[in-house]
């Protein structure tokens, strides 16, 4: 069975369409929820920082702090009475930030995808964030940051866990 989801893992994340792309949703939602996350956070950045970022996402789902699935930690936020994710109220801000959420850069996305997936299916890179269930970018200074024990800088994020 694992050879052939791999298999199907190959196909979708290979597929140069991005409409077959989005096929890994229907077998795959928490990869996707984890990829587009990747994406949207860190695209472009190196490896290291790519699965600091999904190893953060992978330590809220194991605190009960938050939701206890990675598509629910990835779309947290507070949401207007008819159930609209409020804008720029998000954990993540790409995620109710008012733009489409469908990939444009292919080969990013092609990237994201692998990422997610040895992250959420093959467990590789957990733990390189030391239990961070925090980051922000470099270039800013959120006031939760002093509340939190800082654990490091990877590539373009600053990580941090509760004490």
């Amino acid at each position: 069975m694992k050879q052939y989801i791999a298999a199907a893992m190959l196909f979708f994340v290979a597929s140069p369409a991005p409409a077959q792309n989005f096929e890994l949703e229907k077998l795959f939602p928490q990869v996707q929820c984890m990829a587009l996350n990747i994406y949207y956070e860190a695209r472009g950045s190196n490896l290291a920082d790519q699965a600091a970022v999904a190893d953060v996402v992978m330590n809220r789902v194991q605190d009960t702090r938050y939701p206890n699935t990675i598509c629910k930690v990835v779309k947290q936020g507070l949401q207007n009475a008819d159930g609209s994710m409020k804008r720029n109220k998000c954990q993540f801000s790409w995620y109710c930030d008012g733009k489409h959420d469908r990939p444009q850069d292919q080969d990013r996305w092609v990237e994201a995808q692998g990422i997610a997936w040895n992250m959420v299916e093959e467990n590789k890179f957990r733990g390189i964030t030391e239990g961070s269930t925090h980051y922000h970018a470099t270039y800013v200074e959120p006031r939760w940051a002093k509340t939190l024990q800082l654990v490091g800088r990877i590539g373009a994020h600053i990580f941090y866990r509760w004490e």
